[in-house]
Formats: structure tokens, sequence, C-alpha cells
């Protein structure tokens, strides 16, 4: 099996892992306070990079990582002849730390993942169980880290851990790692990628830095893709919109069809409270259809999104100031007009979650758990 048959666990579908991304793109602010932190002297052990899935936070940690392996020890003070202070955390394209650390082979990197600490091809595979991996970081994994400290010891010179993703740990994981952060090995920087913050403990938190990142603007988002050579499909501001500034959700709804999915849900409700029963059943039948569950996943999102939004629309009284796609204003606007609305809305938000998550558990006809959910949005629509 050739490397690129192996699939890694911390890599989006359809995108380069975000080793192989150059650039951060956006997240000044989060840049420009971890590289003062390393010029004042002061760098802490611990970082915890957080904000929504997609945002950069897993590049940022690498690009953290390359850099911190390619300064050298003493970087940052310019007295005395020494090497002035780094202005980017970006380093030469052709450093040997870029190559190494893009073939996994830099000796002062660990890198802790879902389903395994491994980092070579063979290990991958022989993580792998049914073609997948496990859904969690164990502590086994974590253990491995003061293998990794000791050898590393050795050869001196800064050492890097990413941990990617760190609210994907176990609890015994989580506790192994907490005992690493209270007693830190010399010249050595964790950093914790985490999408929700409030499932790790709270000692660990404590114990770190925090670096939150923010949703990138559509013009983010457009640089993002190009970067990893995807092409942007209509219009930028609504895929940002309806991808809520993730380039990891982006990605998702290019490769699946997200706008065009979003595109005709609010085509079929447009005339509610009349209802197109024969186009919602087509609808239905296709994202139901046999191996099209990652199809099935997004239109239930998709379907959640925009009950939230219209919510939202009746709430403030306006819909959002960027249309995801052409018509979805004057579809909020008429079926959310009101805060009485808006709370009807919510409501049916809700037991249409509820519905589905019982339905998914216990396995029911996927095409009835969909026409399920649009006769419910339908009542509502009716009042």
């Amino acid at each position: 099996m050739s490397e690129t048959e192996i699939p890694e666990p911390d890599r989006i579908e359809g995108a380069p892992h975000p080793r192989a991304t150059a650039q951060v793109i956006g997240q000044a602010q989060a840049r420009a306070a971890f590289l003062q932190a390393f010029n004042s002297g002061r760098l802490h052990h611990g970082w915890l990079i957080t904000g929504a899935r997609g945002v950069g936070k897993a590049t940022l940690a690498w690009q953290i990582a390359r850099f911190l392996l390619a300064t050298p020890m003493g970087g940052g003070d310019d007295m005395f002849g020494g090497p002035p202070a780094p202005t980017t955390l970006d380093i030469a394209p052709d450093h040997p730390v870029m190559r190494r650390t893009l073939a996994l082979s830099e000796p002062g990197l660990f890198l802790l993942r879902q389903g395994g600490a491994g980092s070579t091809e063979s290990e991958r595979e022989k993580n792998l169980r049914d073609g997948k991996f496990a859904a969690d970081i164990r502590v086994d994994e974590v253990r491995k880290l003061a293998h990794f400290f000791q050898l590393s010891a050795v050869e001196g010179g800064r050492r890097v851990v990413i941990v990617d993703a760190a609210d994907e740990m176990t609890v015994q994981a989580a506790n192994a790692l907490l005992k690493m952060l209270e007693e830190p090995p010399a010249n050595t920087t964790l950093l914790l990628v985490c999408h929700q913050p409030t499932r790790l403990l709270p000692t660990i938190r404590s114990r770190c830095r925090e670096l939150r990142l923010s949703p990138l603007s559509a013009a983010d988002m457009g640089q993002a893709l190009e970067q990893a050579g995807i092409a942007m499909p209509g219009d930028p501001h609504g895929l940002a919109e309806l991808a809520a500034g993730s380039v990891g959700e982006a990605v998702r709804l290019i490769n699946l069809g997200g706008l065009q999915m979003y595109q005709e849900l609010v085509g079929l409700y447009s005339t509610l409270p009349r209802l197109d029963r024969a186009r919602a059943l087509k609808m239905a039948e296709a994202a139901a259809a046999r191996g099209a569950d990652t199809r099935l996943d997004l239109l239930i999102s998709l379907n959640d999104m925009l009950m939230v939004r219209l919510a939202r629309t009746g709430a403030l009284g306006h819909p959002p100031s960027v249309e995801a796609v052409p018509g979805e204003a004057t579809l909020l606007t008429r079926l959310a007009p009101d805060p009485m609305k808006a709370r009807a809305w919510a409501d049916t938000a809700q037991q249409i979650g509820a519905r589905m998550q019982h339905g998914r558990a216990v396995n029911l006809d996927p095409t009835a758990l969909i026409l399920d959910t649009v006769f419910k949005i339908q009542q509502t629509a009716a009042g």
C-alpha cells in the first residue's frame, strides 16, 4: 500500500495536510501574539490553539513547530551581536526542517493524533481498524512521549509536541498529558490543537496559554482555498457565510455540492406552507441513497443551519447581511417576520434535532427521516 493510499486522521479529505500548507491565512493576531512571546524570552511551554474546526489551528501549530525547530536557541536577542529578533514565523521553503517535517522525519517533533502517534506509513497502516482509525487519543500513545523526550534529549535543541486534537483524548490520556504540562522537560513546547476547550480538563487549560483563531473572511477564504489548489465555486461570500468562515467546512461543502444542496433547500421551502412533495421526495431519496452517508449528514446539518438562520432573522428583525444563496433573504424574512415566529423556529429546530438523533440511533429509514423533517418544517411555516 503506497503512502498516498494510507489515510491520515488529522487531514481533511480533498485538502492538503496542515504540515504541507505553506502559509497560515489570516490569524495575524494569534501569530503576532506567539512571536511577541518568543521574542520576549518568556515563551510558555504549553499553548492551546482554539477556534472552530477548519479555521487553520493545525496549520498554525505546524508553522509554529517549524519555526521553533529552525530558529537557533537564544534567538530573539540581538544584544552583544546575537541574532536579531525574528519578525515572522515563516521559514525558508528549502530549510531542512521544512523538508523533515513534511516527511514526518524530524527528530525534534512528536505528533500525537487520533488513531495513534504513529507517523510513518507502516505505523498508520497498523493503527487502521476496518479502514478507520480509533476515534480518540489513548493513554498508551501519550506515554510514548516519555520515550521521545529521552531520545531527543541526546540530540539537544528544542523539542516540540503537536497534539491534534487535544479534546479527543480519553480521560486517562488527558491526565497523563497533564503530568507533562506540570513538569515539562527543558526546551520543550507543547502545542494543543483544540476544537472544544470545554471538553478539556480545567487543569490543562490553566497550564496553557491560549491562542484563539477567528473565522476567515471571504477574501481570506478564497486565498486559503487557492493555496490548497481548490477552485472557488460561485460566490465566495456565500461560501464563507455557509461555511461560517471555516476552510475545512468550505472544502466539505465544495466536495459534496453543499452550495447546490442549500440552494435546493431554499427553493423547496420558498413555497411554504404549500409544499412540492415530489421535489421533497426526490431530495430525500438522493440524500438517503446507498453509500451517500456523507451527503445525508450534510443535508441534515444544512437544514439545521437554515432553521437557525430563520430563528435569528425573526429575533433580530432582519436577515443576515450576507445571503448564503440567492433568494435566502426573501425566504427568511417571509417565514420569520417577528420574535414570536423566531421562537417557533427555535423550538422546531430542537424537536427535529431530537427526532433525528433518535431516528439515526435506531437506524430508521433515512428517506422517511428527511421527509418527517420537511413535514415538520411545513407545519411550523403554516403556523
